[in-house]
């Protein structure tokens, strides 16, 4: 009973950090499943975000604004990596590893550059340039906070909406199109006309602005920020995605548009995020997350294959 009180008390933080979450996977969705692009530089550019927002409001910036310039700070760090694919033409998921590692100095040198006020509101002090640096803005006005988890998660839906809206009405347009006919078959898309090295550039930049952009969220959910945030979020990411398809699958067999499929993104982040949130509450050592993301990843990519096995094996024997 105890757990489930546990359970049921947790459930609007739950629901908060699985939509921020649910953004994040959004950006991994736009290159893993529309450009078909394995692009390791989220794990980076969710910190960018993160740093990017902290420093702007400890400056005084408004929270709002904060969060849209960590999306263009997102944007950047993805112009990395396909600068690093189109230009110098390294492999996709090489350049995301060169781009994750060059944010973390980018990120740490962001983090060196913020400052927290003294009670006078006079003084500012600069956080030492290191790992375990942490910048905290709990005290400072945020649009989301922990301290107020309901109204986090409110806030979080409107900007899943926004952006699924959003996400919809471009991948609808021609370029848009063209940033998807580029990741299903890029031949066929130069054939046709369309620079798929510009399309690949934008789609890394648009899928890094979103997660930049959860990262500013998160980073004002949590109060603050520091340069280990984003360790793993790629398997996060990815475990969200893969959940929100195979239940999409289930559910819709015959398919459906392409807004259903983004809000599913979402309902697995919040999935995973329910099941991180059990994890603990039994008392697992977090320590554990990781293993058991990996599991869930695993399980829910290998589900569909080994579901059309056993179709195939009845009707063998039949």
């Amino acid at each position: 009973m105890e757990f489930l009180i546990s359970m049921y008390n947790s459930l609007p933080g739950v629901a908060a950090e699985g939509l921020f979450y649910g953004i994040f996977a959004l950006g991994v969705y736009i290159t893993y499943k529309i450009l078909d692009v394995a692009d390791l530089t989220v794990d980076g550019s969710i910190v960018t975000g993160c740093a990017v927002t902290t420093v702007c409001i400890l400056y005084g910036v408004n929270p709002l604004v904060a969060v849209f310039i960590a999306f263009i700070a997102g944007m950047l760090a993805g112009a990395l990596t396909g600068f690093f694919h189109t230009v110098l033409k390294i492999p996709a998921i090489l350049a995301g590893i060169l781009s994750q590692f060059s944010l973390y100095t980018i990120n740490m040198i962001i983090m060196g550059a913020q400052a927290y006020l003294e009670k006078d509101g006079t003084n500012r002090a600069p956080i030492p340039m290191s790992p375990t640096a942490y910048a905290s803005i709990s005290k400072f006005p945020l649009i989301v906070s922990s301290r107020d988890k309901e109204g986090a998660a409110i806030v979080g839906f409107i900007f899943v909406v926004a952006i699924i809206a959003l996400l919809y009405w471009f991948f609808g347009t021609e370029f848009g199109c063209s940033l998807r006919a580029t990741g299903a078959n890029s031949k066929m898309a130069r054939a046709q006309g369309i620079n798929t090295n510009f399309a690949t550039v934008f789609g890394l930049m648009f899928s890094n602005g979103f997660v930049a952009l959860a990262g500013g969220l998160l980073a004002q959910f949590t109060g603050g920020s520091n340069i280990t945030f984003g360790a793993g979020a790629i398997v996060i990411g990815l475990a969200s995605v893969v959940i929100g398809e195979v239940l999409h699958g289930a559910i819709f067999k015959k398919g459906s548009n392409f807004a259903v499929k983004l809000a599913f993104v979402v309902i697995g982040s919040l999935i995973y995020s329910l099941i991180k949130r059990v994890v603990i509450n039994i008392g697992l050592d977090t320590n554990f997350l990781k293993l058991i993301s990996a599991v869930i990843v695993a399980a829910f990519l290998s589900a569909p294959n080994l579901k059309g096995n056993k179709v195939h094996k009845k009707k063998k024997g039949a």
